[in-house]
């Protein structure tokens, strides 16, 4: 196992044989070292050969994991136990973890993680990368899904989204997961599930469980556009960001919670011309769809920005958007 610091940053001090970086703390576990003998040496990639197929486990298709964190402690044990229950080949999966204005014990607990998962000696990881970059965005916890506080939340998530993807995503990863820390069930075989539809993007609907053992829509950012919706669009301002799930404002959309769940799992919701469907509970992404230019716009895109605007971008660059309404993955009920 080798420790090496993925972003070349200033500011370097070490701390127990490690270095920290100023700019942002990264810390990177690998199996190996680098492909390149020499950061001064030519380098060629192929990148027609980093394919997303539907047969991504056989073709052995690396996979990438990203997780913004903010104060998440509570819910890593829970998190790296559903990761680590999945079947996909472990060394064909990468974790990246953006840990933004923390103040518990969550960097702590990622590198005795990180630690663990590439010291052991069968089923190691890829790669493991912790990075921290503080945005010094505060919003009290009731107020954290407030309607009038999302579109300036969610722009500063997507600024978090970002900054990961583009700190982690490497030439051999054929595949981007936005993996939540607070999901709380999901199918072991999920990633080979979702990679076997075989889309640029793909949702399963996310549910939450509440205390009388009944399930509720949880991830209302997963919808199709109607034509009373693109209507009432007509007539807004540009810069008017609209939000699922929220009584000051009715969109008029159809949102994949409300969609039933009685079929087959991998059956999706095709898009056509008019409909979108956002979300990033799950959300598995063919990564040339990142690599042209599809991110998480932190400004108005048509009427939506952060997750949602990344699904409207991709699709104006004409990628497909699917969501699998009977394809169900559970979220933490007090989130």
């Amino acid at each position: 196992m080798t420790f090496v610091h993925p972003m070349a940053m200033s500011g370097q001090c070490t701390s127990g044989g490690r270095a920290v970086r100023a700019f942002s703390q990264a810390m990177s576990f690998t199996q190996t070292t680098s492909n390149h003998k020499h950061d001064t040496e030519p380098v060629y990639v192929d990148l027609n050969q980093v394919e997303a197929t539907a047969h991504a486990k056989d073709n052995e298709e690396h996979v990438l994991i990203l997780t913004p964190l903010k104060n998440a402690a509570n819910y890593l044990p829970r998190y790296f136990e559903l990761l680590d229950r999945m079947t996909y080949p472990k060394h064909l999966i990468s974790i990246a973890f953006l840990v933004s204005d923390t103040n518990d014990e969550t960097v702590e607990l990622l590198e005795q993680q990180a630690d663990a998962f590439m010291s052991r000696w069968k089923n190691r990881y890829h790669n493991v990368a912790i990075y921290q970059k503080d945005f010094n965005f505060e919003l009290p916890e009731d107020r954290r899904h407030a309607f009038e506080m999302q579109p300036l939340r969610r722009s500063y998530m997507a600024r978090s989204r970002n900054y990961l993807l583009t700190a982690a995503l490497r030439e051999e990863h054929a595949w981007v997961l936005w993996l939540d820390v607070d999901l709380v069930e999901y199918p072991p075989t999920i990633l080979e599930d979702l990679m076997s539809v075989d889309v640029d993007v793909v949702v399963p609907n996310c549910l939450r469980e509440t205390e009388d053992n009944s399930f509720w829509g949880y991830d209302k950012n997963n919808w199709q556009e109607t034509e009373r919706s693109l209507e009432l669009q007509k007539d807004l301002d540009p810069d008017y960001v609209l939000l699922e799930g929220y009584y000051e404002f009715l969109t008029h959309r159809n949102v994949m919670v409300d969609m039933p769940t009685h079929h087959d799992p991998l059956e999706k919701v095709p898009l056509d011309g008019v409909l979108y469907m956002q979300g990033a509970t799950f959300t598995l992404v063919k990564a040339h769809v990142h690599r042209e230019g599809a991110n998480f716009p932190a400004f108005v895109y048509q009427h939506q920005v952060e997750t949602e605007g990344f699904a409207k971008m991709a699709k104006s660059m004409g990628f497909g958007v699917y969501g699998l309404p009977s394809y169900l993955i559970y979220h933490i009920m007090n989130s």
